[in-house]
């Protein structure tokens, strides 16, 4: 593939085994707001305005940088070929546009009624998500591979 991205992942320190980033009165403000994600009236609004911008630029980037020549670029499936692993999915806001763009995408949440608003989204959509209720550390345990990894709203 392409030409092959390095992060500051790699070069981190390792976690203590069984520490976590997570913020459960976080996880809880969001678990509460699931049922409300896909509302473009409700409180993930701003996030609904800001979605075609986000989706340009993980477009723009991800062709240009990893698209094997001639995988669907310029097409309806520009992502096809490239695995995308989006964390701290929530609805899946996100994860459903990459999919349309032909990404296999991996969507990642600690909050198990997200990823079931999520999963319902998705599936009455058409598109084949793998969304897991997990933390991003469990991920990183199972040294999974992706092309392409978005943590939007994360800190």
């Amino acid at each position: 593939m392409g030409k092959q991205l390095t992060g500051i992942a790699r070069d981190a320190p390792p976690q203590p085994q069984g520490a976590s980033a997570l913020d459960r009165d976080e996880v809880a403000k969001f678990e509460a707001l699931a049922e409300e994600f896909w509302d473009p009236s409700g409180p993930m609004r701003p996030l609904h305005k800001l979605n075609p911008l986000r989706i340009a630029y993980i477009l723009d980037h991800a062709t240009r940088l990893l698209a094997p020549a001639g995988a669907g670029a310029g097409g309806l499936r520009p992502l096809a070929g490239l695995r995308l692993a989006d964390i701290g999915c929530g609805a899946g806001l996100l994860s459903e546009p990459m999919a349309r763009l032909g990404a296999e995408v991996t969507g990642v949440d600690p909050s198990p009624r997200s990823i079931e608003i999520a999963s319902a989204h998705a599936a009455a959509a058409g598109l084949a998500i793998d969304y897991r209720a997990t933390t991003v550390e469990t991920m990183a345990e199972a040294r999974g591979v992706f092309d392409v990894v978005l943590a939007m709203e994360v800190i």
